[in-house]
């Protein structure tokens, strides 16, 4: 009798808390892409937002220097102003995601692909926003 009453109990707690779990989503880890991961659990989120990293990228510094000087695709100094742009694009996503409310900051159209897609507000303009306030 005494396993029943906690199956019981068990099923009643799992009732009452399932409609606080409702609103929480997962990325199956098949379908991980680490790389468009910028900040957040992926296997706990409520509240994701999305970036077109592309256009973060853009609005580098170090970017800018690779337009301004011209800087030939393959050379060295190209690779390594494109990846300090990326570094610097994801150090200002990650910020983001810490200092909003967002939970989960992927990139753009992300979550949209999943096999059960997930809305995401999209937070670009508000990454272009605190980049330009670095400046």
């Amino acid at each position: 009798m005494q396993v029943k009453a906690r199956v019981a109990a068990t099923l009643a707690v799992m009732i009452l808390v399932s409609p606080v779990q409702a609103g929480t989503y997962r990325i199956p880890p098949e379908k991980l892409d680490g790389q468009k991961v910028y900040w957040g659990n992926a296997a706990d989120f409520s509240k994701p937002g999305e970036v077109n990293y592309e256009a973060v990228i853009k609005a580098t510094p170090e970017y800018a220097e690779l337009i301004k000087k011209k800087i030939e695709r393959g050379t060295a100094k190209f690779y390594y102003l494109i990846s300090q742009a990326s570094d610097h694009a994801v150090r200002v996503i990650v910020e983001v995601g810490q200092q909003s409310d967002y939970d989960l900051v992927v990139a753009k159209g992300y979550l949209a692909s999943l096999e059960t897609p997930i809305e995401a507000d999209d937070l670009t303009d508000a990454v272009l926003a605190h980049l330009k306030s670095q400046k």
